[in-house]
């Protein structure tokens, strides 16, 4: 049963979501801040956080980077904050997507579900372009023979032990930014539009913010490039989408 810690300070929220949640057949923690939150992680774990923004004892902005800097389970914030830089920011602590209130249940289950199943079965761009299954995800940009590990420059991914070494020192990468390396250096050489990228890492259902996109690019670059202000593997090629080479 797939496990889901709901961060959650407000009961008018909080208890109709659990309810709602186990109805779906989803296994809930509920705590009400954020000390508690990050015990109950550590002692029994999460598939999935669902993680507000505005909860007592430690800051959710907090309680997302200390589990990111550990873990790389999937965070749904979730807030009350909803202008375009509180999403940015969000995003850029790890989160992996981010939802205003108030919300639609029906909105946030599909996300959920989406997030979930971008985890347990990534896809990647094949050879003419298009979405495919994680059954062909050790395929190269030729789909000619198995890549478990992929090398690029200084740049080498793991993908079967999902870690990745940048000139020789390993880098912690949260979810979606290495499922978006992975594919972007299985296509090396290749442009990947806007739109690949989304359909490909997100799911062709997602549904939030176009800018996601864009702030794992830039968290990428931050890692991977000696200068991200200058990249010379992660380019932006303008109008179109991006290039790895």
């Amino acid at each position: 049963m797939t496990r889901i810690l709901l961060v959650e300070d407000e009961p008018s929220y909080r208890e109709p979501l659990t309810y709602q949640l186990v109805k779906e057949g989803f296994e809930v923690e509920a705590v009400d801040d954020g000390v508690k939150a990050l015990q109950a992680f550590h002692a029994h774990g999460a598939d999935l956080v669902l993680l507000d923004l505005m909860v007592p004892g430690l800051p959710g902005d907090e309680v997302c980077r200390q589990l990111r800097s550990v873990s790389s389970v999937p965070i749904i914030m979730v807030s009350a904050k909803g202008t375009e830089i509180d999403k940015i920011v969000g995003l850029e602590l790890g989160a992996d997507d981010y939802v205003t209130k108030p919300y639609s249940f029906r909105e946030l289950l599909a996300r959920i579900r989406a997030v979930l199943r971008r985890q347990s079965a990534p896809t990647v761009v094949g050879a003419a372009g298009s979405a495919e299954p994680a059954a062909n995800q050790n395929l190269g940009p030729l789909g000619a023979e198995p890549l478990p590990t992929l090398r690029a420059g200084d740049i080498e991914l793991d993908v079967d032990a999902h870690t990745v070494t940048v000139g020789g020192s390993q880098v912690a990468l949260p979810l979606k930014e290495f499922d978006l390396l992975e594919l972007l250096i299985r296509n090396q050489g290749r442009v990947l539009t806007r739109a690949q990228l989304i359909d490909a890492v997100w799911g062709t259902t997602y549904v939030g913010d176009t800018k996601t996109l864009d702030v794992h690019i830039k968290r990428l670059r931050s890692k991977i490039e000696p200068n991200q202000a200058q990249p010379r593997h992660l380019l932006t090629i303008r109008g179109l989408g991006y290039k790895f080479v």
